[in-house]
């Protein structure tokens, strides 16, 4: 009797092992097929496999991440000319910072959860006015700050938040100071976001967005040399985001505008 009991535990416990690892590969095979639609910018073939693997593991933390990120770019290409489709794409990119937000609370010693949920956070900032959130401005802060200072995530995770942090720098500090000081946006530094947008392309470089944005902060010091150095790298960058035409097409524009500077 003892004998198959014994026999039977470990025929479950090879069942459950089996099952472990068919249920890890398709995750796994979910995750990598998502990532080739990502990098084809393919948001909503991405979208459906992260779904499926999400379907596997509910609380798989790169799962909800992936998941966040996928929403955001969904959300940036969505319509936005009437009310009721600008309702539509802040839902999205309110789903986004829920995945993001599950993320985090679930691994908060991660950067790429931190990171994902201050992108979500920005996106909602800017399409609901920095004045009119505040606060929201400083959790963009917070994340993406401490998303550096855990320093994980691999380099593409960490040029980027060095990336989001130079740009809610600058976008920021484009209102009248005393007017966000109230509010208690006061830290927002153009020169800072140079820094942060210089360390960002220490880290990943290549990445077209970096440079444009750097060099738009470069104009507003009229760093005009070092600006069209910026544009002129952009130029050369290959696409690695669903955006990279449009800000080719700014870089182009740019260099025209400043050419005589």
């Amino acid at each position: 009797m003892e004998r198959t009991n014994r026999s039977f535990i470990l025929i479950v416990i090879f069942i459950l092992t089996s099952f472990w690892r068919i249920n890890a590969q398709s995750l796994n095979a979910l995750m990598d097929e998502g990532e080739k639609y990502y990098k084809e910018f393919n948001n909503e073939k991405a979208l459906d496999a992260f779904k499926k693997a999400e379907k596997l593991e509910p609380n798989n933390y790169d799962v909800l991440w992936h998941l966040s990120r996928t929403y955001v770019d969904i959300a940036d290409r969505m319509p936005a000319s009437t009310s009721d489709q600008e309702a539509a794409q802040l839902a999205v990119f309110q789903k986004a910072l829920d995945y993001a937000d599950r993320s985090v609370k679930l691994k908060p010693d991660q950067a790429a959860g931190l990171l994902r949920r201050a992108i979500a956070n920005g996106k909602i900032a800017l399409f609901k006015g920095i004045f009119s959130v505040a606060g929201v401005v400083n959790s963009v802060r917070a994340d993406v700050e401490k998303a550096i200072q855990l320093g994980n995530g691999g380099n593409f995770v960490q040029g980027v938040a060095h990336y989001v942090l130079a740009r809610t720098h600058a976008k920021t500090s484009e209102k009248w100071k005393p007017a966000r000081s109230v509010l208690g946006l006061g830290w927002a530094d153009n020169e800072v976001a140079l820094k942060e947008y210089k360390k960002a392309i220490e880290i990943y470089p290549g990445y077209m967005m970096f440079y444009v944005d750097y060099a738009l902060s470069l104009i507003r010091e009229d760093d005009y040399k070092t600006a069209r150095e910026m544009l002129n790298r952009a130029l050369t960058c290959q696409f690695q985001h669903q955006d990279d035409e449009k800000r080719l097409a700014e870089a182009k524009k740019l260099l025209n505008d400043i050419k005589d500077e």
